[in-house]
């Protein structure tokens, strides 16, 4: 064993080897005797492809499946049984079919964006989003697949329509009626949206009571089951139908201290699937991910699969599942299991990590001034390295963005290059995550830049308080609404001695101004509405509060992000400048709300290891 400060330890984990491992699914699907997945090629410019199990590539450069609705976009891509491929082209945002082997043709016309690809019983649906009318509008649509909508937009079937928002369509087994999810404008999904049935040859739309409703699935002609969170937990109901008019309230299906379901950021998630005889296979979500297997009667039986963190039920054929996600134990994949015989089989990726490398993240709990705060700790880890006797190793605490959105502990490249080199790792679920239910989520409500902060600030002084980390060399990292938290953080003052930001929100008011539809009134909820709130808005922006900031800054921002414009980061660029305060500005060009480019991911982890090293007082090794 060899003894060297912690930073400097040599480690396999280049940025390189980063960008390049562990493949990003997007979706997956039963087709014929093979399996399709969808998967980001970060070497190509984070182009998302269609690959076989035949070992195929069905989606060919330079075609990219990748949806814009709602910016965040999802289920970009789907196929039938027999082969056809449907997607929505990264570029045009039209929909296409391709028979393997085929050049694509388009089914849609220029102009709108689509999402949300369904194929059953032979038809297409999606969601459009129509960002050239005003106000914008959005729909749940039927597209021909002959090809006639390419050029008369006219022969798209809508089923239904308004200037909110959808998610989810999904067409009864008589193929009469179609369910989905929708929420206005005003809210968040997580905050209230409903699930709605209409009837395909028109008529009004009825609304099924629910408070949160996700992902309807038809499990016969009058009876569907669906996500919702009337209480505390996203759990699964079924409710009966008498023609689109639900017979009575929905009942519950084996409640659990857990959720099936969370922030519906993008359009493609799968929580639960029904099976042909009648169970369902869920995901059930506390802190980490367990797969169940719930029978007709209510008997609820954990399956044993790798993945245990943001897994999505993707397909079900028989007794077979597609379940893809990320684990403690392996790196994110695509497994295929047999809920009968208990059989697993990984599709892609899903290999299991050296735990000499990279043992599994800690969860740890610490008491916050607003209640229980939740984290996984990834500590240094090296088969051949220590530490000199007595260093306390340097640590990097990671925030999240959403803030609606959580972390699961899962072993990754990118964890693995900091704690292989000696950097410990904290990942903190902050008040405002889901995975814990809807009164942690809801306690950032009005308290975003306040709850958010003590959080990450309790998590890190706890960290060091046990002796685990040196408490003058904790760094904080956060992107979107993570860099929020990162900058309001070092606003605050006195736990983090570096900050990096990755595209974070600087300024309320800029952001209310320049983000775009799906989120134009989430600040209402987490600080409040203008113009009432203005004051507030401005006093909770750390761009009010540059001259508070004291330490070292690195700012690393998308040039085509239409989330949070790079506006936000040249200001605090410009701030920290006028100061004299030690900071760097990256500017990527041609990345949007989070980097794909392996060229980009190479250079951003490079950056911020020299960064911290210069500040820290250690040499990396790269």
């Amino acid at each position: 064993m060899s003894s060297s400060p912690y930073g400097s330890w040599s480690s396999s984990f280049s940025p390189a080897s980063v960008a390049a491992s562990s493949p990003r699914i997007d979706g997956a699907r039963f087709v014929g005797t093979e399996i399709w997945w969808g998967e980001s090629v970060p070497s190509q410019k984070g182009r998302v492809t269609v690959r076989s199990s035949s070992g195929a590539e069905i989606l060919p450069a330079p075609w990219s499946a990748r949806s814009r609705v709602h910016e965040y976009g999802g289920g970009a891509w789907t196929a039938d049984h027999a082969g056809t491929l449907y997607f929505v082209d990264a570029g045009d945002q039209r929909v296409h079919r391709m028979v393997r082997g085929a050049e694509p043709v388009p089914l849609t016309a220029s102009g709108p964006a689509h999402g949300g690809l369904r194929v059953q019983g032979g038809r297409l649906l999606a969601v459009r989003e129509d960002l050239a009318t005003t106000p914008h509008t959005r729909a749940i649509i039927e597209i021909p697949l002959d090809g006639s909508s390419a050029d008369d937009p006219s022969a798209i079937r809508v089923i239904a329509r308004g200037e909110g928002f959808y998610a989810h369509p999904a067409l009864s087994p008589d193929g009469t009626r179609a369910a989905w999810v929708a929420w206005n404008r005003g809210r968040m999904p997580w905050e209230e949206a409903h699930l709605q049935v209409g009837a395909l040859d028109g008529g009004q739309p009825q609304t099924v009571r629910s408070r949160a409703a996700l992902q309807p699935e038809w499990i016969s002609d009058s009876d569907l089951v669906f996500a919702d969170d009337p209480d505390d937990r996203w759990g699964l109901y079924r409710v009966s139908l008498d023609g689109v008019a639900p017979v009575a309230a929905p009942r519950p299906i084996a409640p659990a201290d857990a959720d099936t379901g969370y922030g519906l950021w993008v359009l493609g998630n799968r929580w639960f699937r029904p099976l042909d005889d009648g169970r369902i296979v869920a995901v059930r979500t506390n802190g980490r991910d367990a797969v169940v297997i719930i029978d007709p009667d209510g008997t609820v039986r954990p399956i044993d699969v790798p993945a245990d963190g943001h897994v999505s039920v993707d397909d079900v054929d028989g007794s077979r599942v597609l379940l893809s996600g990320n684990g403690s134990r392996v790196d994110p994949g695509l497994w295929c299991v047999d809920v009968d015989s208990g059989d697993v089989v990984a599709v892609r990726g899903g290999a299991e990590v050296d735990p000499h490398w990279m043992p599994p993240a800690v969860s740890i709990e610490v008491e916050g001034p607003h209640g229980a705060v939740h984290a996984f700790a990834y500590p240094p880890a090296h088969p051949e390295a220590t530490a000199p006797d007595g260093e306390l190793p340097p640590y990097v605490v990671l925030v999240h963005g959403g803030p609606t959105a959580h972390v699961t502990g899962a072993s990754s490249a990118s964890i693995a290059f900091y704690t292989s080199r000696g950097i410990g790792v904290l990942d903190v679920n902050y008040g405002g995550s889901t995975g814990y239910g809807r009164a942690y989520r809801e306690r950032l409500d009005g308290q975003w830049g306040v709850v958010d902060v003590d959080d990450v600030i309790a998590a890190a002084t706890g960290l060091a308080d046990a002796g685990l980390a040196d408490p003058a060399r904790i760094a904080i990292r956060g992107g979107s609404a993570g860099g929020w938290t990162v900058l309001s953080a070092l606003v605050r003052g006195g736990a983090f001695a570096v900050g990096i930001s990755r595209y974070g929100v600087a300024d309320l008011r800029m952001l209310v101004a320049e983000t775009h539809d799906f989120e134009a009134s989430y600040i209402d909820g987490l600080v409040g509405p203008l113009p009432e709130y203005e004051q507030l808005y401005i006093e909770r922006s750390p761009l009010t509060h540059t001259d508070r900031i004291d330490v070292p800054v690195l700012l690393q921002q998308g040039g085509e992000d239409r989330v949070v414009p790079p506006s936000q980061s040249e200001a605090i660029r410009d701030a920290l400048a006028a100061r004299g305060v030690d900071h760097e500005y990256v500017l990527y060009p041609a990345e949007g709300h989070g980097f794909r480019s392996a060229e980009t991911i190479v250079d951003a982890l490079d950056r911020e290891l020299r960064f911290l090293g210069r500040v820290f007082g250690f040499e990396p090794r790269l």
